[in-house]
């Protein structure tokens, strides 16, 4: 499913200064893993989440998805990537204002390959729990509920990989714990979900951990 390797990530400051954000990081990931990526502030858990989501290439090395190489993919053909392959849930949910939690989940379909099923995203969200909210707006939802609108979101268009980045960091416990669970119940379904968090309980989810040090792989091991 995922092949990384060797991949460094380097940015430029205003003045042009580098500043190595990955360097030399290697794993792979096989399709149905549930994954958990961690490590402390500014150890390259973004920089490598928006790699593996296609939202940004490599300095150097290889990221190959489904044993595509996207490494040095444009703009354009990394949006092809994002749409068809790649569901993604935020930890501040990402909902559009002004718009119904059905109008959100339709709107991958239009940048997919235009055509709106407004009878599959009405399935989609009954799948997470929510038949009775598809008329409601993002202010009328539950902080749990917005969340499950943005899972619902990430699947219209039937991707393999779910990224979760913080997915329950503005969730009370409750309501983190059945986010939590969802994710579970997808990934025995088959999805591979690669989740970014700095919570013990929702790490241990999880049947592998990657921790990130200084940019580089701290450790990597099973947790099942």
């Amino acid at each position: 499913m995922i092949e990384v390797s060797h991949v460094s990530k380097v940015y430029r400051r205003g003045d042009g200064t580098p500043v190595t954000a990955l360097n030399d990081v290697s794993f792979a990931i096989v399709a149905g893993e549930f994954v958990t990526i961690r490590g402390p502030s500014g150890s390259g858990k973004s920089s490598i989440l928006n790699i593996l989501g296609c939202l940004d290439t490599p300095t150097s090395g290889t990221y190959r998805l489904e044993g595509e190489d996207v490494s040095g993919y444009s703009d354009r053909q990394l949006s092809r990537i994002r749409c068809r392959k790649i569901g993604f849930v935020f930890q501040s949910f990402n909902l559009i204002p002004r718009t119904t939690a059905l109008e959100n989940v339709e709107i991958p379909m239009i940048y997919g390959n235009g055509r709106v099923d407004r009878t599959k995203a009405t399935v989609v969200l009954q799948r997470v729990g929510l038949a009775d909210r598809t008329r409601h707006y993002g202010t009328e939802l539950s902080g749990g509920e917005q969340q499950r609108v943005a899972i619902a979101r990430a699947l219209i268009n039937d991707p393999h990989l779910i990224l979760a980045d913080e997915p329950t960091g503005n969730l009370d416990s409750v309501a983190g714990m059945e986010i939590m669970r969802l994710l579970q119940d997808l990934n025995t379904e088959g999805r591979t979900i690669v989740l970014v968090t700095h919570d013990d309980a929702v790490a241990s989810y999880a049947a592998r951990e990657i921790v990130l040090r200084d940019g580089g792989i701290g450790s990597d091991r099973s947790t099942a």
